[in-house]
């Protein structure tokens, strides 16, 4: 097949599996947790690393932030043959028992952004594959992780969360922030509902699991608030999640 537009490879690669980081400074440290790792290809935002786990190819290859261009690479790796995606990311907490450090696996997500809307109408939910979000709590549980499973938040703005009420349109962030916050939202991230929907549509199946950096509203309530920027623990509990995936199937 001819060499896809934007991550610039073909099928050749053989991976069923990929692990998807926003940053392509992580895709490196990602990949030092499968066997034999190396080096594949780099393309705009996408650098891409290839390894094993139980035998079997996995790729590593960063998505860049926010919704077009998480939805661009899982469109064309899916043409490359990619079935399985698991974003290894970051976040918020909004809950108040998600603390710095934690593990979130988001089995739905609030599509606050604006890609999917070039999808599916808003009232499709984007929701994580079943047998991935189990894999995911297996292994977090295995690992002896902090973890938490349920609805992240997903936006197209990193500003108009952690500064809305200087955008015209505050009014309206901070209404509906208390929302997600009163109706259960564990953390707030940028990818996740493109990522499920994008799946969804194409019939491959997604899973996400979160680092979670620090919680705002654990600062606004005077509580320990602890940093963490560390995804070594997203990380193996990904690894993990895959190892569960490929010795079942």
């Amino acid at each position: 097949m001819e060499k896809q537009y934007h991550i610039d490879f073909d099928d050749s690669h053989g991976a069923l599996y990929a692990l998807l980081p926003g940053d392509p400074g992580r895709v490196e440290k990602i990949a030092s947790f499968l066997d034999n790792p190396r080096f594949f290809h780099q393309n705009r935002e996408y650098t891409t690393w290839l390894g094993e786990i139980s035998g079997k190819t996995v790729m590593v290859i960063s998505t860049g932030m926010g919704g077009p261009s998480t939805a661009i690479a899982v469109e064309e790796l899916f043409k490359t043959g990619v079935r399985n995606f698991i974003r290894i990311g970051t976040c918020g907490g909004m809950a108040l028992p998600v603390i710095g450090g934690d593990v979130v696996i988001a089995t739905g997500s609030i599509r606050m952004e604006g890609t999917t809307k070039e999808y599916v109408p808003i009232e499709f939910p984007a929701v994580a594959n079943l047998d991935i979000t189990n894999a995911l709590v297996e292994a977090a549980k295995k690992l002896g992780q902090k973890w938490h499973a349920g609805v992240v938040q997903c936006k197209d703005s990193f500003y108009g969360q952690h500064s809305p009420e200087k955008m015209p349109a505050g009014y309206e962030l901070m209404n509906k922030w208390e929302a997600w916050i009163k109706a259960g939202t564990l953390a707030s991230e940028m990818e996740s509902s493109t990522l499920y929907i994008v799946s969804q549509i194409l019939g491959a199946r997604a899973g996400c699991v979160l680092n979670v950096v620090w919680n705002q509203e654990r600062e606004k309530a005077g509580m320990s608030n602890p940093h963490c920027h560390d995804t070594e623990n997203a990380i193996k509990t990904a690894v993990e999640a895959i190892r569960i995936l490929i010795e079942r199937e």
